[in-house]
């Protein structure tokens, strides 16, 4: 049975500063997103989509794409690679986009554009994000026990090890029962204090302390096709609440899972890891990462060049 990788990489990047989904932070100018492609292959993936924006086109290709489709899956087959485009020509048209928003509508909106490129069971990345080898062959190996309707999974890293020392983050805060998830609330405003305690800092007024051992999603999902279906749904009523001078809402996966949750219509699988996440919310989270990366290659975790 075959399973894709459906990698988010058209977001802004605008507390980065740039382009960090192609930004080159392996000793080999290797992007993060190129880890988890050769960590997906080599668990059993065959098929890479890139949701990026039209002009990400000639770049991605540059950076790995042409590449990745020379490589061989665990079976010896051609891996493939597809391209989806996030932005506005795939909003439906009874929304009128107002003139200035710049904003793409965010991870629900991301996986959507990928409907038609995706017919068999899938995980979902953000492109900045390292998740750990481990993590992918676990998910792997659950997506291929989903029944195609009503079940999806997902890899649960902790909050501690998910937080900036550089400002605030975003995450999927998780409360589980015996290995499901019950529900997820995305917490945008997420602070770490120089002594290792963690707030949701969203009302200045009132913070809300947040336990480090949490667990948190990392937008790494896994489904089923079955799931745009619900989707689609969930987006459309989710324009036609949005005040028509909206530039900035984003719809986003955890709120719909919690919503699917809560509804009775999907059941999630929480997956255990011992991988260790890392990511780049900021610059300055970079030389970090870079070290990271390069102990990983100087220990035979990975060759001495993912471009070879």
């Amino acid at each position: 049975m075959k399973a894709a990788l459906v990698i988010m990489a058209a977001g802004m990047g605008s507390r980065y500063g740039g382009e960090k989904q192609t930004d080159g932070i392996g000793p080999n100018g290797e992007a993060i997103m190129e880890y988890s492609v050769y960590d997906a292959i080599q668990a059993g993936f065959s098929k890479v989509v890139f949701i990026i924006k039209p002009e990400m086109e000639p770049t991605l290709r540059n950076l790995c794409g042409d590449r990745i489709q020379t490589m061989k899956t665990k079976q010896g087959d051609p891996v493939e690679v597809k391209y989806v485009f996030q932005d506005f020509s795939s909003v439906p048209s009874f929304y009128q986009i107002p003139a200035d928003r710049k904003k793409p509508f965010g991870t629900v909106h991301a996986v959507l554009c990928a409907k038609d490129a995706v017919q068999e069971p899938f995980a979902v990345i953000n492109a900045d994000d390292y998740y750990g080898r481990s993590a992918f062959t676990t998910i792997y190996e659950e997506l291929m026990r989903l029944e195609q309707t009503g079940q999806g999974t997902m890899v649960g890293y902790r909050l501690m090890n998910t937080v900036s020392d550089h400002g605030t983050v975003s995450r999927g805060v998780c409360q589980t029962e015996n290995g499901s998830l019950k529900k997820v609330k995305e917490t945008l405003k997420i602070k770490k204090y120089p002594d290792g305690s963690i707030a949701d800092i969203a009302d200045p007024e009132k913070e809300v302390p947040l336990a480090p051992e949490s667990p948190v999603s990392m937008n790494f999902w896994g489904f089923t096709p079955w799931i745009f279906e619900e989707m689609e749904e969930y987006f459309t009523n989710f324009l036609k609440d949005l005040a028509p001078d909206e530039l900035k809402a984003e719809c986003l996966l955890p709120v719909l899972v919690d919503k699917l949750i809560t509804g009775g219509k999907l059941n999630v699988s929480v997956l255990d890891t011992d991988a260790v996440w890392f990511g780049v919310t900021y610059k300055e989270d970079r030389p970090i990462v870079e070290a990271e990366l390069k102990k990983l290659h100087d220990s035979g975790a990975y060759p001495a060049s993912l471009k070879a």
